[in-house]
């Protein structure tokens, strides 16, 4: 039994050794992306898109353009309700100085994807005649559509600015000639 181990040992030695080549320092570059990049171009290695990188998609808020763009349009009222989750922002009660009138918007996202059917955009109205004798209503107009359309637009350049940055971190590999 001893000499079969003794064996194993002996051929994992002798297959794991291997011809050595010096490596000449000054040829080789220091930078990991530069060697990669180097690497590429001779024709040596071979990328796996973007496995072993660090970062990628997250399902979190600050990851996601209309949820980040809502935040950003919603800023000046404030909010009452946040749920990334459930999918829904919703702002408090507020007035711009009429006293009598306060409204409350609420931002339902239908999917994470820019288009125009992504986001309900729902204003309520509280009309009160004296405290405690206050009638809600829901308004359909072209704020709603307005609103809506802010978000959107704001959603797709802030995703254009995050392509932009993604691609400025990935440097460019050139494949070899003969791939």
């Amino acid at each position: 039994m001893k000499n079969h181990i003794l064996f194993l040992v002996i051929i994992l030695f002798i297959h794991s050794c291997g011809i050595y080549k010096p490596v000449d320092t000054r040829k080789v570059p220091v930078n990991a992306d530069e060697r990669i990049k180097k690497n590429m171009e001779e024709g040596r290695g071979f990328r796996l898109g973007t496995l072993g990188q660090k970062g990628g998609d997250f399902l979190f808020a600050s990851s996601n353009p209309m949820w980040r763009a809502t935040m950003e349009k919603l800023s000046f009222a404030p909010l009452s309700v946040v749920d990334y989750g459930g999918g829904i922002i919703v702002t408090d009660w507020f007035s711009d100085g009429d006293d009598n009138e306060e409204i409350k918007i609420a931002v339902r996202f239908l999917t994470n994807e820019i288009r125009s059917d992504a986001i309900k955009v729902i204003i309520h109205k509280k009309n009160c005649v004296s405290f405690g004798n206050c009638k809600v209503n829901a308004i359909e107009n072209t704020t709603n559509n307005e609103i809506k359309l802010a978000i959107l637009k704001k959603a797709a350049q802030l995703k254009k600015a995050d392509l932009v940055k993604k691609k400025e971190k990935l440097p460019d590999y050139k494949l070899p000639k003969n791939f």
